[in-house]
This record gives structure tokens, C-alpha cells and sequence, in this order.
């Protein structure tokens, strides 16, 4: 047998030997290896920046304006009571996928008449799921906008949902994922998808890459696939990977039209959930799709073929939701300011990363928190003064 890939067994019949596994030598980059770069700049003020956007998505033909953040589609975060607070900033929450038909009914008839455009049905793949949804667009027709969600975007039963939802609703917008590369998310957009959620594995209640060794690093997957999609006339939205408002405006930088917050949204006095109480500060629980806590709620438990990827955390509790965004706003209005750029849209286009090896100065603790006061929930802030 030769060196290459072929060889001689018995009597002159040809066989493969199996390659070498493949390693990829230019380096990946997430969002703390960079920082941005400051260029000159004409604003005055962070007040003359603006940061919506508008888009007219290329395979439902819809048109869209708003502030390009969405709120991730988990238990906790992707609620009804979220949405009414996003709504008012003109952000998008996609809805977690377990809310009944007649929750979808009640709320379309009361508080969510006037935002459906700032909110996205999710659904699986399943049979089950392409009937509720059905169900669910029946019932709210104003509904314009589906996020068809799994963990992993690279199968070929995901790639053929999409394009059978893509024929059955020719009209409405479509947030598929997650895929990481070029390939799959020109494959996706081919396949009737509007906006490609890009992340697998960044996620801050996400262990994918823990358990699978399988992952991307974001702001590389950002600008990869944010390149490919947009020759196509396709947007994506980064998502997974945000810890503070700074990366916002990276994953923006690098060219994300929307920016998923799952973990930056969490803890808040909209978020689902109980508040829990220990030693006299309060926390609320959020945890992964993929976790134990979410699969024993929905499916009864983890199924015998696969194994957990997300975990379960406490998180204190951070009072209302409209400061955080009003912060994250601030930030990226002032991230534009320090480039030149008037525009969110303009924000890729004046963005130059650097390379870094130090985020931040940590001599001091090292807060994530918007407002690092000990915050208490209002029914407890009533019992307490009662008292």
C-alpha cells in the first residue's frame, strides 16, 4: 500500500483508507478577544444616534422596523409579560414554544393586540408542532413572524421543515437555526428562511460544547455567516454569547442584523418564574432547553438516547426588565458614537476589531449586573413594609 488515501488488499482490489481528521488552522475569535476600536466622530451627542433598523426580509417579503434585539425563546424569558415591556421599545420576544393555543387566543385578544409585530411564534419540527403551530396561526393571523428552533441546524429533516413551512406560509417571516457556517446558512436561506440564528454552544445556560465538544466561536460565526447571508439578501441574528451590553454592539459590529439575549434577560420581575428567597436576597431560577429542569417539565424527563446540554442556575433577582434594555439601548447608542456611526446600520460599516488579550480592569469585583443594588420583588417589598 502507498502513502495516499488508496491501497492494494489481496489480489489487486483497491481500497480507501480512512483520512486524516480535518484541522482548520485560522483562528476563531468570540467576542472577548476583541475590542473596538474608537475613529473619529461628528455626533454630538448619543441622542442623535439611531438604533432601529428596517428590513424587508427576501423570501416572505415582509417589512420590519424596530430596535433589532430579540428576547431568546426559553421558558423564562420568552413570555407574554416580557413581550409587553419589549413591545414598547419596538424589541422582538420569540415566545417559547409551550404557551396553548388558548394562551395565544387570550393574549391576542387582550394586552398583545397592538404588538403582534414584535413577536414570533416557535415550533419544533415535529408533526405535533407543525400542528399547533397551524392551530396557533388560525387562531392569531396577525402573527407574521415564525422562529422554527433547534438545537442543531445541519440536519437534513430541520432543512425540509423549512421549506414546508416556507410553502404552506409564503408570507410570513422565518428565524431558523442554529447553524454556525457559511454552507448551512445559504442552504437555509435557499430553503425559505428569512433570518439565520447563528450560536452553538455560546449560550450562558447552554453546555453543548461541554458535552458534545461541538461549537463555533460567536464573533467569527457572526461575521462568516452574517457574509453569507447577506449575499442572498438574508439577515441572522446572533445568538448566544452576550454577557454585557459591549458584546451587543460587537456581535452588531460584526454585522448581526439582531442579537438574541437569553442570560441577559434573566432574573427580571417579567421573566417566569418563582422568586426564591436565601439568606435574605432573592434569586430566581433560569436554566437551558436542553436541561434536566426543562425536560423533566416538558418531555418527563432526559430520554434514554441522548444526554442533557444545558444547566439549571440561580440568578438574583434584578428588578424590572425595561432598565436592563433601557442600558443595553444606552450602550449601543453610545458604542455608535465612539465610531461615527449615526445609524445602527452604519455600525458594521465603521467598525474596526482589534485584538486583545484583557477585557476589563478587575481590580474592584466584577459586576454583569445593570444595577448591582440588591433588588426586592414587589410582593415582598409589601409584606416587609407592612410589617
Amino acid at each position: 500500500a502507498g502513502k495516499g488515501g488508496l491501497g492494494l488488499l489481496g489480489e489487486g482490489v483497491l481500497v480507501t483508507k480512512p483520512a486524516m481528521p480535518f484541522i482548520e488552522n485560522e483562528m476563531k475569535l468570540d467576542f472577548k478577544d476583541v475590542l473596538i476600536r474608537p475613529k473619529r466622530s461628528a455626533l454630538a451627542s448619543r441622542s442623535q444616534v439611531s438604533i432601529e433598523r428596517e428590513f424587508i426580509f427576501p423570501n416572505s417579503k415582509q417589512k420590519w422596523s424596530g430596535v433589532p434585539i430579540v428576547a431568546a425563546n426559553m421558558d423564562t424569558i420568552g413570555t407574554f409579560e416580557v413581550a409587553a415591556v419589549l413591545a414598547k421599545r419596538k424589541c422582538i420576544t420569540a415566545m417559547h414554544k409551550h404557551y396553548t393555543v388558548d394562551d395565544w387566543k387570550e393574549w391576542a385578544a387582550g394586552p398583545g393586540k397592538d404588538i403582534t409585530q414584535y413577536v414570533a411564534v416557535s415550533t419544533g419540527i415535529l408533526g405535533k408542532d407543525m400542528e399547533k403551530l397551524d392551530e396557533i396561526l388560525t387562531a392569531v393571523p396577525a402573527l407574521k413572524m415564525i422562529c422554527i428552533d433547534v438545537a442543531n441546524g445541519y440536519s437534513e429533516s430541520f432543512v425540509q421543515c423549512i421549506r414546508d413551512v416556507r410553502k404552506k406560509y409564503p408570507d410570513v417571516t422565518i428565524m431558523a437555526g442554529n447553524v454556525v457556517t457559511k454552507e448551512m446558512t445559504e442552504e437555509l436561506i435557499f430553503s425559505g428562511a428569512d433570518i439565520i440564528k447563528v450560536g452553538i454552544g455560546p449560550g450562558s445556560v447552554c453546555t453543548t460544547r461541554k458535552q458534545t465538544g461541538v461549537g463555533y466561536p460567536q464573533l467569527s460565526a457572526v461575521l462568516e455567516c452574517a457574509d453569507a447571508a447577506h449575499g442572498l439578501g438574508g439577515r441572522i441574528v446572533s445568538d448566544g454569547g452576550c454577557t454585557c451590553p459591549g458584546d451587543v454592539a460587537k456581535a452588531m459590529g460584526a454585522d448581526a442584523d439582531f442579537v438574541m439575549l437569553g442570560g441577559m434577560l434573566a432574573g427580571h420581575e417579567e421573566c417566569a418564574g418563582e422568586t426564591i428567597e436565601v439568606n435574605g436576597e432573592y434569586f430566581k431560577v433560569f436554566y437551558g432547553m436542553s436541561s434536566d429542569t426543562a425536560m423533566k417539565k416538558h418531555s418527563g424527563g432526559v430520554a434514554e438516547y441522548r444526554s442533557s446540554e444545558g444547566k439549571t442556575v440561580k440568578v438574583p433577582y434584578r428588578g424590572p426588565i425595561d432598565e436592563t434594555i433601557r442600558d443595553l439601548c444606552g450602550g449601543l447608542r453610545s458604542a455608535c458614537t465612539y465610531v461615527g456611526a449615526a445609524t445602527l446600520k452604519e455600525l458594521p460599516k465603521k467598525t474596526t476589531f482589534i485584538r486583545v488579550t484583557q477585557q476589563l480592569n478587575t481590580v474592584f469585583t466584577e459586576s454583569t449586573k445593570v444595577n448591582p443594588t440588591v433588588q426586592v420583588p414587589p410582593a415582598k417589598k409589601q409584606k416587609t413594609d407592612a410589617a
